[in-house]
């Protein structure tokens, strides 16, 4: 057995042992056994949810990582637009997501939209800040060789900085995959009629704790496994 199932066997034991011992009121916190019955029995209302949240999730990973490379490209190529992205990029950011999440939907209404708005500003940031660090960093002997050899600005950022900054351009992605769920679902939560967070709130409203439960395990298992996907694509491409 892997040594990283043995922490979360851990979790689950303690879990079930406070339940058990009536350490907890159940309304509270279910025992994991019957959280996992009701994963079981639910599957195919949690499934319907699932796919609205996971394809909310992968347009905004999508958007967002095309907007995040493009944003880092341009500012790489016209410094003089960088020090307007960068201050703009870090503000929105700074912002707290649910501060955000409201305006997003009055301004996109209750359907996907806001939703896959969320996920793309929790992911340009990372992916857009990582690749723009990289692109800085590429050595000065380089950049010497291709102010010598008077290759142009595009084909040095093409074909020299950009192979050096993808090792910064992966960790910036790594952090943006985890984040994207969370931004789906914190939606979900504001406004909407389907999707994992919309589940949570009608579980909590009618009292199921057992089934908001399932649906946050489900979302966890999501983005861990959305992680452990672009994990293992980045390391096949070395990075």
């Amino acid at each position: 057995m892997s040594a990283r199932v043995w922490p979360i066997l851990a979790i689950f034991a303690l879990w079930q042992a406070i339940c058990t011992a009536a350490l907890v009121p159940a309304f509270v916190l279910p025992p994991p056994l019957q959280v996992f019955e009701t994963l079981w029995l639910e599957r195919g209302l949690i499934g319907r949810h699932a796919l609205v949240t996971l394809a909310e999730t992968a347009a905004g990973l999508a958007l967002g990582l095309g907007l995040g490379i493009a944003l880092a490209l341009i500012s790489a190529l016209v410094p003089v637009l960088a020090r307007l992205i960068v201050p703009v990029l870090t503000g929105a950011q700074a912002l707290p997501v649910f501060v955000l999440a409201p305006v997003l939907t009055l301004w996109l209404g209750y359907g996907p939209g806001p939703k896959v708005a969320m996920v793309v500003l929790l992911v340009v940031f990372p992916v857009a800040s990582g690749l723009h660090d990289g692109l800085a960093a590429t050595p000065g002997p380089v950049l010497d060789l291709a102010r010598i050899a008077r290759a142009s600005k595009l084909r040095t950022l093409l074909w020299l900085r950009l192979p050096h900054a993808l090792p910064q351009f992966g960790a910036g992605l790594r952090i943006a995959v985890a984040y994207a769920p969370t931004g789906a679902v914190i939606g979900e939560w504001v406004g909407a009629a389907q999707g994992l967070g919309y589940l949570m709130l009608m579980a909590n409203a009618r009292m199921r704790t057992d089934l908001m439960f399932a649906a946050l395990l489900v979302t966890l298992a999501m983005t861990l496994g959305l992680s452990r996907l672009v994990s293992r694509a980045l390391a096949r491409g070395g990075l």
